[in-house]
């Protein structure tokens, strides 16, 4: 049987966690800042786990993992 191959765009937005869970980063933090608060910039930096309903799916798009 051949090689399994990751989806590459998925290996670039996932990053699998000791646990076995998927961290990404959130989106909205881009472009049209302005009308955008302090607060809410700040806390779209941070990294947030992929739900469960979501996490068979990017299991299957990154094999290799």
């Amino acid at each position: 049987m051949t090689k399994l191959k990751s989806k590459k765009s998925a290996s670039k937005r996932f990053k699998k966690t000791r646990s076995g869970n998927f961290k990404h980063k959130q989106s909205h933090l881009r472009h049209i800042l302005t009308k955008k608060s302090s607060k809410r910039k700040r806390q779209l930096r941070a990294t947030k786990i992929v739900s469960k309903s979501n996490k068979r799916a990017i299991i299957r798009m990154l094999p290799n993992l």
